[in-house]
């Protein structure tokens, strides 16, 4: 017998709770010049108790051939991928209106 979610009350492997969780975001993706003139891509405003951060961060790195981390829940992504970044984070199933842009 399966697991039974504590929030939607399915079992784990139907559960809806992550990709409601992804249409309610209010997702801020901007870059920041840091040390030596490194640029890094900071994507924040993702909740962490609904969104695994770390799991994000690993699929945005994968497909955006770059270094980075989640921590304190901010996700940060070496190099300039603003436009890439919300490809890609339309593409995982978040709502485009709700990924701004600075």
């Amino acid at each position: 017998m399966s697991e039974v979610c504590a929030i939607c009350g399915l079992p784990k492997d139907l559960c809806v709770c992550e990709a409601i969780a992804k249409e309610g975001q209010s997702i801020t993706v901007y870059v920041v010049k840091r040390r030596f003139g490194k640029l890094i891509t900071l994507v924040e405003g993702l909740d962490q108790k609904t969104i695994s951060l770390k799991d994000l961060a690993k699929k945005l790195k994968s497909k955006l051939a770059c270094g980075g981390t989640a921590k304190n829940g901010i996700i940060e992504l070496q190099g300039s991928h603003i436009e890439k970044t919300k490809e890609e984070l339309i593409r995982l199933g978040f709502s485009a209106d709700s990924i701004i842009l600075k």
